[in-house]
């Protein structure tokens, strides 16, 4: 397991650890009420990367599922990601972060996993106190709904699918980790753990994304580290200096943001490949 600290300035963005840091850019994503910046010019219009969105719904249990999909436009088969988004819900962050996976590559799904309350509200307060009743078992259920969902795509290499997950969705896309061992690849970004006596379960290799203002979910993260390496898992890591929880929406520490982005991006292509 590798761990490291990252240094990130308004300019700058440096290892200061042994560790890995793997490519990729970010792009600015738009959420009302933040201000979001995009780092490079858009490029000109014919050689801007293409996708396809739209919403989708399909069975879990006796339930549907909701979710919003975003493809890209290529002539062969993709990787996929399953977005897991935060207390908040289906939010335009999580469709951004959705459709930045597309440009990047993968066929990105967001699923709703409030589908079974009548949707996200409108109102983050009242997605948050519907989030926090929602049984872990039905969450795993849409999971794995969305997981076989993909498999259904001609436009996915069914065998190639990772999770990643934001806030309340990183604790979910590691504790999905420990159940599903058909996942390629798994990404928590300020994410809590799983039951420790869980993660042995896990045969995917992982990233964790953790800001240094964080210590309610870093005060944990020793002992998950440890769980893993006993374990004999791959789950590498990096703490963001200058950073707080939900610093990829935020956005407040933007070349720490594109840092973990670039490692986000570069870890899914080489675990799932393009």
């Amino acid at each position: 397991m590798n761990c490291k600290a990252v240094e990130g300035g308004r300019g700058r963005a440096r290892a200061v650890k042994v560790g890995t840091v793997m490519g990729g850019l970010f792009a600015g994503l738009a959420l009302s009420g933040f201000h979001v910046a995009r780092p490079r010019p858009p490029l000109p219009a014919l050689a801007r990367p293409d996708i396809h969105t739209e919403y989708v719904r399909f069975p879990s249990g006796r339930d549907t599922v909701t979710a919003y999909v975003a493809y890209p436009e290529r002539r062969d088969p993709a990787a996929a990601v399953i977005v897991i988004h935060e207390i908040f819900g289906l939010s335009d962050f999580i469709r951004a972060t959705t459709e930045q996976l597309a440009r990047d590559g993968f066929v990105a799904i967001a699923p709703d996993l409030l589908s079974r309350r009548g949707g996200t509200p409108a109102s983050p307060d009242s997605a948050r106190r519907l989030i926090g009743g929602l049984p872990p078992d039905s969450v795993t259920a849409d999971l794995d709904a969305t997981h076989a969902y993909l498999r259904t795509l001609p436009a996915v290499h069914r065998d190639r699918i990772g999770v990643i997950g934001f806030c309340w969705g990183g604790r979910q896309s590691f504790r999905y980790a420990t159940s599903n061992a058909a996942l390629g690849a798994f990404v928590v970004c300020y994410g809590a753990g799983p039951e420790l006596a869980d993660v042995a379960r896990i045969k995917a290799a992982g990233l964790g994304v953790y800001a240094e203002n964080d210590a309610r979910i870093n005060a944990a993260l020793p002992d998950v580290a440890r769980a893993m390496r006993e374990a004999g898992k791959r789950y590498d890591y990096a703490t963001y200096p200058g950073t707080g929880h939900g610093f990829l929406r935020t956005r407040d520490n933007p070349a720490a943001a594109d840092s973990a982005w670039r490692a986000v991006l570069g870890f899914f292509r080489r675990e799932l490949g393009t």
